[in-house]
């Protein structure tokens, strides 16, 4: 039996209260379409008091902090993946695995606080690295709890003040999440606001704010990053992609039709490494398009909250239709019968290339006659989030994943995952600026510091 919604709180200066302004938008069960609850914001003076404090307060965080706030989420995982299931659409048995994303970036954090990820020396000069100042997190709905985790608590271990705003799409698993956190962290090192495009401006306007970690869409982005130019103020933005699937020629068919069903449909098509042009082989195309719409077919659609389900309703009707109107008009072929109430959306294959992210179960069909043709379409878009590779052999699919643009390239892998827990998510071309990852997000909320006694160390050459 699912848990009651929580009521939606904000937390500002280590006061919890109530966003006082109605955004006028309904939040959706997203299985039935009905209203559940209101979108809302934080009041313009509470987010100017939530400004305030963060540039005012300091507070050292420790490692046995971060782990505290870990050992205490570990108890929510269950509540925050039922609520982000329920918010998003996406089945809870892809949420449940996520939420170790939830408490594990706070022990992740707290362990590169132990190995020295802020002081680097050399030769008696030391270098550390400390906290720009007040940080702005800006989470999407599509994942809210493991991103919002990701980037506080890498904001915490660098010691910046942290506001985190949530989604107004999906708030309700930022509230245990942020209740826990409270508990172990000083007033006003980390607060929660709520709201929409003209909170994240006005927050993302004021030159208090440090450093500004968003992930979201390209034109929330290009804001970000307008609003942060004149300051010079460093801004970590991951915007999406338009990922491209080449299937070899001698790729096995099994293998290819569960990576593009897969990359098709994890979080129900809502996510930034989902497969956006899928280019086959002309000679093999029509039995690799048979093997996918089988799989696409047996798929279970259903309730998000039901284990057994394994593709759900897209999130809120706005986005339904939006999602509708990206594929109006094209050839298309839809796999799966949908329910007929909620914001469904059968997995779809368009006949030709797909320009644009749809940010659903959405991709175009491209064919090719050689490699090089291959790599020319992977390449052919603005974007370079993420590149899939299926091939047998292996030496030969690594060859040409080398060859496409994406910060990220997998041969032979589907998951939601990246390929190491260490090595950095990239973003190139519109996809993005800057590096995410354990390591790399830490690394954004400091600046370097270098102190020494002149003289001390010499560069000696012969």
């Amino acid at each position: 039996m699912s848990s009651e919604l929580p009521e939606i709180v904000e937390l500002v200066d280590g006061r919890w209260g109530r966003p006082a302004v109605d955004l006028g938008v309904a939040l959706e069960d997203p299985a039935t379409g009905s209203e559940v609850a209101r979108m809302v914001a934080t009041a313009p003076e509470r987010v100017e008091r939530a400004l305030e404090v963060a540039d005012r307060v300091r507070g050292a965080i420790t490692p046995e902090v971060l782990e505290a706030i870990a050992d205490d989420l570990d108890a929510q995982l269950n509540l925050i993946t039922e609520l982000d299931s329920r918010a998003t659409g996406v089945p809870i048995r892809q949420t449940r695995p996520l939420g170790v994303i939830v408490s594990g970036s706070f022990r992740l954090a707290a362990q590169q606080m132990r190995t020295g990820a802020l002081r680097a020396d050399h030769d008696g000069v030391r270098v550390h690295r400390l906290p720009l100042g007040p940080a702005l997190c800006l989470t999407p709905w599509n994942a809210p709890a493991p991103m919002a985790a990701h980037k506080v608590a890498n904001a915490l271990a660098a010691g910046c003040p942290v506001i985190l705003k949530v989604s107004e799409f999906a708030p309700y698993s930022a509230i245990p999440l942020a209740r826990v956190i409270a508990e172990h962290v000083p007033d006003g090192m980390f607060q929660l606001v709520h709201g929409g495009a003209e909170t994240g401006a006005r927050l993302v306007g004021d030159p208090r704010i440090k450093a500004v970690s968003f992930t979201g869409g390209l034109p929330g982005g290009r804001s970000v990053a307008v609003a942060s130019a004149p300051l010079l103020r460093p801004c970590q933005l991951e915007l999406g992609g338009n990922n491209p699937l080449v299937v070899l020629p001698d790729a096995d068919l099994e293998t290819a039709a569960r990576m593009a069903a897969e990359l098709l449909t994890t979080l129900n098509g809502q996510w930034c490494r989902a497969l956006g042009r899928l280019i086959l082989p002309a000679d093999h195309a029509d039995d690799l398009l048979e093997a996918i719409g089988k799989r696409l077919a047996g798929l279970r659609i259903g309730a998000p909250l039901d284990p057994d389900t394994d593709f759900g309703p897209l999130l809120h009707s706005r986005h339904l239709a939006t999602v509708r109107a990206a594929v109006s008009g094209r050839e298309a072929r839809s796999y799966g019968t949908v329910p007929g109430l909620g914001n469904y959306f059968a997995p779809t294959l368009l006949d030709g290339d797909l320009a644009e992210e749809v940010f659903g179960p959405v991709a175009g069909v491209l064919t090719y006659t050689s490699i090089d043709e291959a790599v020319e379409q992977a390449n052919s878009g603005p974007f370079g989030l993420e590149g899939y590779v299926c091939g047998a052999d292996e030496d030969l699919a690594l060859t040409v994943a080398q060859r496409i643009r994406a910060g990220e390239v997998k041969v032979n892998g589907s998951s939601i995952m990246s390929l190491h827990l260490m090595t950095p998510r990239p973003a190139w071309g519109l996809s993005g600026l800057g590096e995410e990852g354990t390591a790399e997000t830490l690394r954004f909320f400091t600046g370097a510091r270098v102190l020494g006694v002149e003289g001390r160390f010499a560069l000696h050459t012969s």
